[in-house]
C-alpha cells in the first residue's frame, strides 16, 4: 500500500512539473537603477527602464498584461536588463557621473507621463523613450526593433512594423496608434 502511495505521488509531481510550459518559466528580474546599470555593463545587454508611479493604473495594467505575457517575459529575460524606476521616489541613483534621485532621473530623461519605457545602451547612452501603455504584441515589436539593431541601422519604425505585421493585421490595414515615439 505504501508503494502505491509513492507511485501516485510521483505521478502527481510529474504532472505538475510538465503542466507549466518551459517558456512560461522565464522570470523577469527587476533591478534598481544602479544595479541595472552595473548588470548591463557586465553583460553588454541594453536596459529597459520601466518608469512608473504607484498610483498609475496604466502602469499596473502594463505589469499585468504586458510584462506578465510569457513571450514578453522570455524576450526581456534573454535580451535586456530590466529596471523599475519609481518616478516619484527619492531613491539614490547615479548616471553619467552625477547623483540623482529616482524622481530627478525621470526628469533627466524627460519623462512626462506614466508608464514610460526608457531604453538605454549597456554603456549608459540613452536610446529612446516609449511613452504610454503598449499592448504585448506591439511591445514585442518595439523590443525586437531595438535589440536587433533596426533603430541603429536607421530603419524607419513604420517600415519595420509594416514588414512585421502578423496575419491578424495585414499591412494594408492601418496600424494602431504610434507605439513608438522618439523624444
Amino acid at each position: 500500500m505504501t508503494r502505491s502511495l509513492w507511485n501516485a505521488a510521483g505521478v502527481a509531481l510529474l504532472l505538475l512539473a510538465t503542466a507549466v510550459p518551459v517558456h512560461a518559466q522565464a522570470q523577469l528580474q527587476w533591478l534598481g537603477w544602479d544595479a541595472g546599470m552595473e548588470e548591463a555593463q557586465k553583460t553588454g545587454r541594453p536596459i529597459l527602464v520601466d518608469v512608473y508611479a504607484d498610483w498609475c493604473g496604466w502602469c499596473k495594467r502594463m505589469d499585468r498584461d504586458v510584462y506578465a505575457n510569457a513571450e514578453v517575459r522570455e524576450y526581456l529575460a534573454t535580451r535586456f536588463v530590466t529596471v523599475k524606476l519609481d518616478a516619484e521616489a527619492a531613491l539614490p541613483a547615479h548616471y553619467q557621473g552625477r547623483d540623482y534621485t529616482s524622481s530627478t532621473l525621470a526628469d533627466r530623461f524627460k519623462v512626462t507621463g506614466y508608464p514610460t519605457m526608457i531604453f538605454v545602451r549597456a554603456n549608459g547612452d540613452h536610446i529612446i523613450n516609449v511613452p504610454g501603455y503598449v499592448p504585448a504584441d506591439r511591445f514585442l515589436l518595439v523590443l525586437r526593433y531595438i535589440s536587433e539593431g533596426h533603430l541603429d541601422r536607421g530603419v524607419d519604425w513604420d517600415t519595420f512594423s509594416r514588414k512585421q505585421s502578423s496575419p491578424r493585421q495585414p499591412p494594408s490595414q492601418p496600424t494602431p496608434g504610434n507605439a513608438f515615439r522618439s523624444r
